[in-house]
């Protein structure tokens, strides 16, 4: 049996386990990732990305080939319900269009971030995310599966099986990240409990194959809902043209079973929720899968962290559960690597769940309640659906939330009468975009080296200080902060004369701050600090914020 050491092992080589590869990469930490399955997702499974999260992609560069990759879901729109695909197309217009349809809410959402979010599938995107892995240095081991994990003080030690060869190697990790789904034998092995609504529908994913190109040619839709005596489902589009999948549901509570459906039984109820008897269609695969809310009572077990599903279950209804997973690995990357490279205690990692938990159970729970009695998407119009919409709103483009852990330093320097002012409700208030301690870092268009670029483009593998247009005393103190502490700080001063050149009054309006001021930001594009003008010993305030944030 051989023996490597890494730094990291990433268990499941899904979208988060991909994503968590690219982000350790980006913050120069060795992984391995290990995925017993012998490819990516043949699967569809998730079918879009948020605005964050193609943020955190427009970091690591690759936006735009995640982008090309779901081009051909672009044009779907509109969730509807009939008694068939045929009935609800055809009471469409047919609109020929030379540009992809944008997701709903984007042009209200245009100024929140530099990209917007996209349609695409989990089979098309994740090998994009593979080639940008590897093309960056990543190890990763398809067909290889984690028999055992073992953990001590100094770190954990696993073993594994190349199921190709049946050959097994022990690999010594300073760190686990368990993305291994949400049957994951990982939570299992460390005995973790969780809690949540639990099963919520019971359902056969079906991917299937049929021509509907014509029929849906300038009039795609992206879901349709289809309730009749005979079957009840839901169809989603894959690619607009022969590529689809039709969520079916069944009643185990009346008897019935999987094996009750067969492929033979499951294509003759498709071509009825089609309306099309005479179709030629041809089923790929047969999925069973149970719309489930279930979160780990907490994400982290000692050196293990568990993120994406193995973390937190919930129904795709919102598309939260791949960008909420995406977002967690985001989280931690930044922070095992400050661990790893001995700029902050291990006593950070514990941030992870404090930040992270809460997030996860409130998109699960949200998730779980657009789910009908079947587990299906609900289509209801009454009072409480639409006041649950509401409510999920801010979610639905990745924010609408903000940190809390010592990983922050919620200290709130502004001046009383200005404080007031933001008693007052705003957009970016409820999106948690405001520029405050534990909120994503706002974003405005700014000119830097005669190149135009978002604020967020600055982020990503530092910490870095945005100052007001008479902020330069932050940009004098950084260096020596950082010369001291041994981190790598960058600070900007932003305004019309400034390096970031941008309107006058324009990133002090969006962070909260005075001409003087500034904001603190981490490595995840998240405020750790903000303070309103210049403190009187700013390097040592800075070196105290600093210190606590990475829990020195």
């Amino acid at each position: 049996m051989s023996s490597i050491h890494i730094p990291v092992l990433i268990v499941g080589g899904g979208i988060v386990g991909l994503s968590a590869s690219l982000f350790l990469s980006s913050h120069g930490v060795e992984s391995l990732l290990v995925e017993r399955h012998a490819s990516t997702s043949i699967h569809p499974r998730a079918r879009g990305l948020n605005r964050r999260t193609m943020e955190l992609y427009r970091e690591l560069g690759i936006d735009e080939a995640v982008r090309a990759a779901g081009a051909s879901l672009a044009p779907s729109w509109g969730i509807y319900h009939g008694s068939s695909i045929v009935e609800v197309v055809e009471g469409l217009t047919r609109k020929e269009r030379s540009e992809p349809r944008k997701l709903p809410g984007a042009a209200f959402s245009s100024s929140l971030g530099p990209v917007e979010g996209i349609r695409g599938t989990q089979d098309m995107i994740e090998p994009v995310l593979l080639t940008a892995a590897r093309d960056r240095g990543g190890d990763l081991r398809f067909n290889t599966e984690c028999l055992t994990l073992e953990q001590d003080a100094n770190g954990v030690s696993a073993t594994l099986r190349d199921r190709s060869r049946n050959v097994e190697l022990t690999v010594h990790a300073a760190y686990v990240i368990a993305a291994d789904g949400a049957g994951s034998p990982v939570r299992r092995q460390l005995g973790v409990q969780t809690t949540g609504a639990g099963t919520l529908g019971h359902l056969l994913n079906i991917l299937f194959e049929a021509d509907l190109g014509e029929l849906v040619r300038g009039r795609e839709i992206s879901m349709c809902s289809v309730d009749r005596p005979e079957v009840r489902g839901l169809f989603t589009a894959i690619n607009n043209r022969e590529r689809w999948v039709f969520h079916l549901a069944y009643d185990s509570q009346k008897g019935q079973r999987i094996e009750d459906f067969p492929p033979d039984r499951c294509q003759e109820l498709i071509k009825i929720a089609l309306g099309l008897p005479d179709v030629e269609l041809e089923i790929k695969s047969i999925l069973p899968w149970e719309p489930t809310v279930r979160v780990a009572e907490t994400f982290q077990h000692g050196r293990v962290f568990l993120a994406g599903d193995a973390a937190h279950q919930m129904p795709p209804w919102g598309g939260q559960g791949a960008t909420t997973g995406i977002a967690d690995v985001h989280n931690l990357a930044w922070k095992l690597a400050a661990v790893l490279h001995g700029q902050a205690t291990a006593s950070l990692l514990g941030t992870y769940d404090a930040e992270r938990h809460p997030i996860g159970r409130l998109v699960a729970e949200e998730s779980g309640a657009a789910s009908d009695k079947y587990g299906l998407f609900s289509m209801q119009k009454n009072i409480p659906a639409i006041l649950g919409l509401v409510r999920r709103l801010p979610r639905l483009p990745g924010y609408g939330y903000v940190y809390a852990s010592e990983a922050v330093w919620t200290e709130d320097t502004t001046p009383l009468l200005w404080r007031m002012t933001r008693l007052l409700p705003s957009v970016s208030q409820v999106l948690g975009l405001c520029g405050s301690a534990g909120s994503r870092s706002p974003h405005i268009w700014v000119e830097h080296q005669g190149r135009r670029v978002s604020t967020l483009d600055l982020l990503g593998k530092r910490f870095v200080i945005i100052a007001g247009a008479d902020g330069n005393g932050w940009c004098e103190a950084a260096p020596r902060v950082a010369s001291y502490l041994a981190l790598d700080i960058v600070a900007y001063c932003a305004g019309p004369a400034c390096e970031l050149v941008a309107p006058e009054g324009a990133w002090e309006s969006a962070a909260g701050i005075s001409i003087r001021g500034a904001t603190l930001i981490r490595p995840d594009g998240f405020v750790a600090w903000r303070a309103w003008g210049i403190p009187p010993d700013i390097d040592q305030k800075l070196e105290d914020v600093l210190k606590h944030v990475l829990c020195r």
